[in-house]
Order: C-alpha cells, then sequence, then structure tokens
C-alpha cells in the first residue's frame, strides 16, 4: 500500500516507518522534523489545507494514500501547557481524520494510549488485568483528547459504514537502549505503578500498526498494546497483591505477565510482541570462566 504516517520522525514513528518499509509499503512520512529525502514531507497537521492538500498528492512524489498511520502529537502530559496539548492534539487529529475521509482514504490507524485506562491509578483500577471493557477515565488534558479522538472515530465510522479506524491504545513506548534502566526499577514497585509496570518495545508497537493495517474491519476499534511481560523482575501476582491489594484479579496471572490486557489485540489483530528487556540483559550478560 502507498501509507503516510505522521509523526514519522518521532520514537514509534521511526520503528513504524522502517517496519512498514520492511513490509514491501511505500511510506511517506508527514512531519514537521525529518530527513531531507523522497520519503520526508514537512506538514503542519493543524493547518487542514496542508492536510488535504499532501493527501490528494504531491507533485512528483505521489498521487495519494491507501492508508494513514496518525502517530504525531504531543506524546505526553506536562511536555507543554494543558490548553496547548489540547489545541494541538485535538486539531491534528480531526484534521488527518477529516481530510483522509475527503481523500476516500478508507483505513486509518491512529495512535490512542493506555492513559484512557485510568492512569497514573491513584484511583484503583476496576479490575487487573484491565482491558478495553470498561468506560474511559481520563486523568489528565493529554488523556481527555485520546478518549474524544476515540469518540470522534466512533461517529466518523458511524457516518460512513466503509471506513475502518483502528485506535492502538500504545504503552510507554521503549527503544532497546532504554532498557539498561529497567533493573533499577525492581528498587521500588511503585516508581512504575502509575501504568501498571507495562510498556511496549517500539519495534512491536510497528507490529502492531502493521497488523492493523492488514486485519483492521470497517468500523471503529480500540485495542491495548503492550509487551506480554512487565518491566519487572517480581511475579506480577506478588505486584497486584502489594500495591493494588482491593483490587480483583480477575485471572490467573503467568509469572511476569503483563497487566494491560493484550488479549483483545492477539485475538483480532493477530498481534503477538516478540521481544522483551530480559532478553535484551541476558544477551548483555558475558559468560564468566572457572
Amino acid at each position: 500500500m502507498r501509507i503516510a504516517v505522521t509523526g514519522g520522525s518521532g520514537k514509534l514513528g521511526r520503528s513504524v516507518v522502517r517496519r512498514l518499509g520492511e513490509d514491501g509499503h511505500t511510506v511517506t512520512n508527514l512531519d514537521r522534523t525529518g530527513t531531507r529525502e523522497r520519503g520526508f514531507t514537512e506538514v503542519d497537521l493543524r493547518n487542514y489545507g496542508q492536510v488535504a492538500d499532501v493527501f490528494q498528492g504531491l507533485e512528483d512524489r505521489h498521487s495519494g494514500f491507501d492508508a494513514v498511520v496518525h502517530l504525531a502529537a504531543i506524546p505526553a502530559p506536562g511536555l507543554a501547557p494543558d490548553a496547548a496539548t489540547f489545541e494541538n492534539n485535538m486539531l491534528s487529529t480531526y484534521n488527518v481524520f477529516q481530510a483522509a475521509r475527503r481523500a476516500r482514504i478508507k483505513k486509518i490507524v491512529y495512535a490512542s494510549s493506555e492513559t484512557v485506562l485510568g492512569l497514573p491509578f491513584d484511583t484503583d483500577p476496576p479490575y487487573i488485568p484491565v482491558d478495553e471493557e470498561y468506560p474511559a477515565r481520563p486523568e489528565s488534558t493529554y488523556s481527555l483528547v485520546k478518549h474524544l479522538e476515540e469518540q470522534m472515530a466512533i461517529e466518523l465510522t458511524r457516518w460512513d459504514t466503509e471506513l475502518s479506524i483502528t485506535g492502538l491504545r500504545f504503552s510507554n513506548v521503549m527503544d532497546p537502549e532504554d532498557y539498561e534502566e529497567f533493573p533499577a526499577f525492581d528498587a521500588d514497585p511503585r516508581l512504575r505503578k502509575w501504568n501498571l509496570w507495562g510498556y511496549i518495545d517500539g519495534r512491536d508497537g510497528a507490529q502492531a500498526v502493521a497488523r492493523a493495517l492488514e486485519n483492521g474491519k470497517p468500523g471503529f476499534e480500540a485495542f491495548i498494546i503492550a509487551n506480554a511481560d512487565s518491566v519487572m523482575s517480581r511475579s506480577s501476582a506478588s505486584l497486584a497483591a502489594e500495591v493494588f491489594p482491593d483490587v480483583k484479579v480477575v485471572k490467573d496471572l503467568g509469572e511476569h505477565e503483563t497487566l494491560l490486557s493484550i488479549d483483545k489485540a492477539k485475538r483480532l489483530l493477530g498481534f503477538a510482541p516478540e521481544h522483551s528487556w530480559r532478553n535484551y540483559h541476558s544477551n548483555r550478560t558475558t559468560p564468566t570462566e572457572d
């Protein structure tokens, strides 16, 4: 396919652009910063005219797109004033969704967020592992926008029954070099309690995008996207019992099983995480000789 990736210069975006290119797609990175090359176009997503224009075609570069992957955003709470976060993220997503519809693009995959689940869980989650079945609980302006984006996607796909929009509720994105810090998390289980000790390797996040492009159906669906394990050496059951003693655990947990349920993504998208911080550290261990 011919795929536009907004925010392709970002942490997750780089992995997504690489993966989709390796899968044989023609990928264009739409971002405000990037390397001057054929696969990059500078676009201000807050400007609807620019977005609508580039989705229709661009000089000798392309004549339009078959799908859009929308990742561009101020990526977390607290990085900008709340009003700036709301304006940038909400307006950009509306422009991308609406311009894609006007260009008759029927496949959209975009970055929602684990934050809609109730992060940082100062109020206990309703149960563990958390999943997509309970109503959104945004606790920040950033998360509120992510919730409103999901509501917008529901209505847009109601208006156009051929339109497929998949919202991927990504956990905290990690690159391999970030795994150097993981062993230090064991010192205090509350350091990473804010997202139930979850993470997503950028390469597995890119896999989830690829699976959503392949398997997303008309309508809207949201999926939690996390790695299959936690960031901790301790068992997931012991973490839940110590930090959330009053929360019901609704399934038997594997030793290090994620508490951000990815069962739906596995079942409907074929998502299967392949990377773990544990492998990174085991591969860096040098055997000693007697």
